[in-house]
């Protein structure tokens, strides 16, 4: 039995299918991943992602600290509510986590990934040295997940007066506390939509709200072709301790300026810059029938093999889609290897749809 989310009950009376993932028991599904898929992109869907960790940095450094710990910079949130994306790397340059930082009143709030959570924690305080700073991981809060076009306004029907002020109010990448919630404008599906933190034992009845108001509870499995659709990358396949932002399509993420900010990972990305970056994450599309999957070869002709780190059917675009780490000259075509056989694929931004329109 894994780690369960105050969710639990609910999920396995909404008849979900119950997997193992990070070492919690979560939903696949309800009953059709697709149909769940669609919902999102189409009006909206709650998803239960309490199993998530969520750290609060304060202390007089925790802006310095911050700002050696991770690639982006946090001196870029201007004021309480501001948000950014960052990996957090090791001395290699590879990515020990990816997260979103968030500016509170006083300090700092991350939220990271589920699976890694030992590690993420046991690596932030091994980098604390004399900083002056405290992280106090939130384990009392819940945290759901509204996503899809519909979704803003729809939450705003069914909280307080001043919450709903907050919802129409908020900017993409930014959250605000209202009482002991935590409201942002933030996803990991492509669509417009919210993150909420809440206490636990108001998590059962708000979504139960929810449901009741029509919104569709979803799985992982649409979560994750919702992401891999948007081009997100996810822990542990498109990104990890061996695999530079550089080489994950994240170059974006990186602060560079100003050059006197030594963040872990900076002189091993600048050695890898200087030399030449070996290889690139791209999208490919298959046209043919067949689905493409995770660890499959991509052989790009007169230049080189590569790999799919992610792989799965596009409900939107009834395709099958990769997220592929190939040779930094590949350029529109190459083939994929299924079953033995190779198919042709073609090579694109690795962002498929995003807002419910297809980018290919």
């Amino acid at each position: 039995m894994g780690q369960r989310t105050p969710l639990y009950d609910l999920h396995l009376a909404l008849g979900a299918k119950m997997v193992d993932f990070g070492g919690w028991d979560m939903p696949l599904h309800y009953g059709s991943q697709v149909e769940e898929h669609h919902q999102v992109r189409r009006d909206c869907g709650v998803f239960d992602v309490s199993h998530m960790t969520v750290i609060d940095v304060a202390g007089p450094q925790a802006k310095a600290w911050l700002q050696h710990l991770l690639a982006n910079d946090v001196e870029r949130l201007h004021s309480t509510g501001s948000a950014l994306y960052s990996a957090m790397l090791n001395e290699r340059g590879g990515v020990v986590d990816d997260m979103i930082v968030y500016r509170l009143d006083e300090g700092y709030r991350l939220v990271v990934n589920a699976a890694t959570r030992d590690q993420d924690v046991a690596w932030m305080h091994a980098q604390l040295g004399a900083y002056q700073v405290q992280l106090h991981e939130r384990t009392e809060l819940a945290m759901l997940a509204i996503q899809g076009p519909h979704a803003r306004h729809k939450i705003a029907e069914l909280v307080s007066q001043p919450r709903a002020a907050m919802i129409q109010q908020l900017k993409p990448f930014e959250g605000h506390a209202d009482g002991d919630w935590f409201i942002a404008r933030t996803g990991y599906t492509g669509e417009d939509g919210l993150e909420i933190l809440l206490p636990a034992d108001q998590a059962p009845g708000f979504f139960n709200d929810l449901v009741g108001a029509g919104i569709s509870p979803i799985g992982l499995g649409a979560r994750d072709t919702l992401r891999l659709e948007a081009g997100m990358n996810l822990y542990g396949q498109d990104i990890h301790q061996d695999v530079s932002p550089l080489a994950a399509n994240m170059a974006w993420s990186i602060a560079w300026e100003p050059a006197s900010r030594h963040f872990i990972g900076r002189s091993a990305l600048e050695a890898e810059k200087a030399a030449g970056v070996a290889t690139k994450l791209v999208g490919l599309v298959l046209e043919e029938r067949g689905v493409l999957r995770a660890h499959q070869v991509v052989r790009i002709a007169n230049v080189g093999e590569g790999e799919i780190t992610s792989g799965s059917f596009s409900p939107t675009l009834s395709k099958s889609i990769a997220l592929a780490r190939v040779p930094m000259a590949t350029a529109d075509r190459g083939e994929v290897e299924i079953r033995g056989k190779w198919y042709p694929v073609r090579v694109v931004k690795p962002t498929f749809v995003r807002h419910g329109k297809a980018l290919i």
